[in-house]
Order: C-alpha cells, then sequence, then structure tokens
C-alpha cells in the first residue's frame, strides 16, 4: 500500500491528508449503518494516515457528531477536525451569530473535544450574503480568537457565492461539493483563481457526485438531473469493462486536482476505507480516460439551483 499524501492548506498551517474522511454516513444520510463498523473505520482511516475528518450537525441531526465524537476518543490529537454550523435540517437554517456561538459549544460537546481546527459555515448560498460577511463570519472569528476555532470557512454550492463571501469576509478556508469530479469540473472558472490570488484554501467535496459515480443508485433525494444520473451509470459501465472501480477512478482524478488540499469523500465502513486509499496507487489509464470524457460531455458542468433565488443569479 502507498504512504499517504498530505498538502498543505492554503490559509492554515494545516497538513492534511489528500484523501479527508467524510463523515456525513455516519449521520446515516446514505442510508443505515452499523455504527461499531462505522467506529471501526474511523479507527482503520487514522491508521492509514487519513487526518481530515469533516463532519456537521445537520448530517444525521447531530448524530454524525455523536457517533464521530465516540470514534474519536483518545486520537483526537492526531487528527484535523472540521464541522460546520448554521444548517441545521433540510429547512433548517441559522446564520445568526447567537447561534453560531451556541453551535460550535454543542458541536464540541459532541465531539468530545475542547477545539475545532475548523469551523465552517455550512451551505451559506441558503442565507443572505450580507449577513453571512457581517454575522456569521465574525462570530466565527470570536470563537477563533477565544481559542475553541483554528480557523474558520464557508462551504457551499455556487461557485460565485463561495468566491465572493470568502474574500469579502476574509475566511481562511472554502469547502466546495459537486464542482470538480468526473461529471463536473468548473472549479476553475470562477473560485479557484480567487482562492490563489487572496491565499485561501479549498478542500474539494463529493467526488462521487453525492452517490452517482458508484455501482449503486444515488440517493433518493440527489438534486442533479436524470440525464446526469444515466452518465454517471455509462461511466460505471465504462470503468468495468477496464477492470477497475468507478469510485476508485473518480477519487484518483480528484486527487489530482493539486490546489485541493485534500478530497473528501464519504466512509462509514472499512472496505470504504480500503477502497479510497486504493485510489494512492492509481494512474488513470489514457484510454479508459478518453472514453470517460466522450461519455460526459454532453453533460459536462450541468449543475442545479441551490439556495436563495439570489445566490443562484
Amino acid at each position: 500500500m502507498r504512504e499517504m499524501e498530505y498538502r498543505t492548506l492554503d490559509g492554515t498551517d494545516l497538513k492534511v491528508s489528500v484523501i479527508g474522511f467524510g463523515a456525513s454516513p455516519l449521520g446515516n444520510e446514505f442510508g443505515a449503518i452499523d455504527p461499531d463498523e462505522g467506529e471501526r473505520a474511523v479507527q482503520h482511516a487514522i491508521d492509514s494516515g487519513i487526518n481530515l475528518f469533516d463532519v456537521s450537525p445537520y448530517y444525521g441531526r447531530t448524530l454524525a457528531e455523536e457517533r464521530l465524537g465516540k470514534a474519536l476518543a483518545g486520537r483526537r490529537a492526531e487528527v484535523v477536525l472540521a464541522t460546520k454550523c448554521g444548517r441545521y435540517d433540510v429547512n433548517g437554517f441559522d446564520f445568526s451569530a447567537r447561534r453560531v456561538m451556541a453551535s460550535a459549544e454543542e458541536s464540541l460537546k459532541r465531539l468530545r473535544t475542547d477545539y475545532l481546527d475548523i469551523l465552517h459555515a455550512h451551505d451559506i448560498e441558503f442565507g443572505d450574503r450580507e449577513q453571512i460577511i457581517h454575522e456569521t463570519i465574525p462570530a466565527l472569528k470570536k470563537l477563533k480568537a477565544q481559542g475553541k476555532v483554528r480557523f474558520v470557512g464557508v462551504t457551499g454550492f455556487p461557485l460565485h457565492v463561495l468566491a465572493d463571501v470568502a474574500v469579502r469576509g476574509r475566511a481562511d478556508i472554502v469547502m466546495s461539493y459537486c464542482r470538480y469530479n468526473l461529471l463536473v469540473r468548473d472549479l476553475d472558472a470562477e473560485l479557484t483563481p480567487v482562492l490563489r490570488e487572496n491565499g485561501i484554501g479549498l478542500l474539494n467535496a463529493s467526488p462521487l457526485h453525492m452517490g452517482i459515480l458508484t455501482e449503486c443508485d444515488p440517493p433518493a433525494w440527489h438534486p442533479a438531473p436524470e440525464e446526469v444520473k444515466q452518465a454517471g451509470q455509462a461511466v460505471a459501465a465504462i470503468c468495468r469493462r477496464y477492470g477497475t472501480r468507478v469510485s476508485t477512478v473518480a477519487l484518483r482524478f480528484c486527487l489530482n486536482y493539486s490546489y485541493a488540499a485534500s478530497t473528501l469523500v464519504g466512509m462509514s465502513r472499512c472496505s470504504q476505507v480500503k477502497t479510497n486509499l486504493e485510489a494512492l496507487m492509481m494512474t488513470i489509464d489514457a484510454a479508459l480516460m478518453a472514453e470517460i470524457d466522450r461519455a460526459v460531455e454532453p453533460v459536462l458542468n450541468r449543475v442545479w439551483k441551490s439556495g436563495r433565488q439570489e445566490n443562484n443569479a
């Protein structure tokens, strides 16, 4: 097994594993899991060199944080721990300073720690942009000044919103999801150049396009158009013909994007950890990549609306 690779996350002094542990599956977001197996997956990931763990009170409506906190008992010092605030239910958002401060304290208790390495404002396109800049991020920075948070960031889907808020709010980090993978590759259009220019770090999430680039059906709540889901099935079939897993190819493709310090992928079983680690040893065959590109071309960069109308201009 090839050793884990690490990159420095711009805007911070954090060295993070290029593969990050996305903990949303610990909250049953993709179906019920075995909690004991989830805990073993966390342990196996740490033992294998994965040091970035990302969660949110929204995932499983606090369940993912509870389970991750339990799994990290005795190993907190070995990991870079990130969670979020602002989103608490499907339509439950509160980006007020008061709620940010309370949410951080609640997350610290669930995660069984006295500090967070990263605290993000979660899915900021569902909030008022000016409130995020002038109230939410200042509250995050207050927590930073108190020593409860080391670095602050924002997450979301619309790239222009992330770029605007990160720069005007002077965030340390941006987490983008579903905007750089085999099906969507538009980070360089509106986001990455802005982050580079301003020294802001980038984390890339959802290399499997939230379950489309797997051998399983995506979750029923997936917002992608049907033709995108069909393209994902076509890519999976191509990978099978080449004797490889679509999930491994999809993750390797994202690892090749050097500005993203880490790519976060959801895990809840040891077998998933093992499969994801295989991407470290993989080189994508040029012929395979050419076939994937042809299959994806009709739907490349096909995205969906997310958040408030004014944030989808």
